[in-house]
């Protein structure tokens, strides 16, 4: 987001993460996305929390390992709901920091932003490559000035559940 206002781009925060487990868990994401759109002085919006939902799409995909296709049907609920907000509120362009991550598929968060936005005929997905030129090394940084909260997974309860098996 700071290479956003660095690049003159206004933006928004679109919060939508109904993949979030436990509830006390999102509330802390939440919280910091909230806290560091309100540092950078950009609006925040903040979704609805339908984890129902987000488990009735992912349903049979339980045993599914991070990166497959849990995560493609969790990324084409998350950007279908964004993609509907850019186009309701008159945004031309969304983009999503998911794919800075090294524990993310770069490519299966861009397919999913893509395909959501081919859905509206004046919308496009940037598929910025946020890692390039030290961008991943640039936001653990940021992390650390701005105190962030670190999670130890992606977010569901399956990763969760992954995550403490090992």
């Amino acid at each position: 987001m700071v290479a956003l206002s660095n690049m003159g781009i206004d933006y928004t925060v679109f919060f939508y993460n109904p993949n979030i487990h436990p509830h006390k868990e999102y509330g802390i994401r939440k919280n910091e996305n909230k806290r560091f759109a309100k540092s950078q002085g950009v609006p925040f919006i903040d979704a609805d929390y339908d984890v129902d939902k987000w488990y009735e799409r992912t349903k049979g995909m339980e045993s599914h390992p991070e990166r497959g296709a849990r995560c493609t049907i969790c990324f084409d609920m998350r950007f279908e709901r964004t993609a509907l907000y850019a186009h309701k509120h008159g945004f031309q362009v969304f983009a999503s920091s998911m794919g800075i991550s090294r524990w993310k598929d770069m490519q299966q968060v861009n397919d999913a932003g893509k395909r959501a936005a081919e859905r509206y005929s004046n919308l496009t997905y940037w598929d910025y490559n946020w890692r390039k030129q030290g961008g991943s090394q640039r936001m653990i940084e940021i992390a650390k000035q701005e105190n962030f909260y670190r999670q130890k997974y992606c977010g569901c309860s399956h990763s969760l559940r992954e995550t403490k098996t090992k």
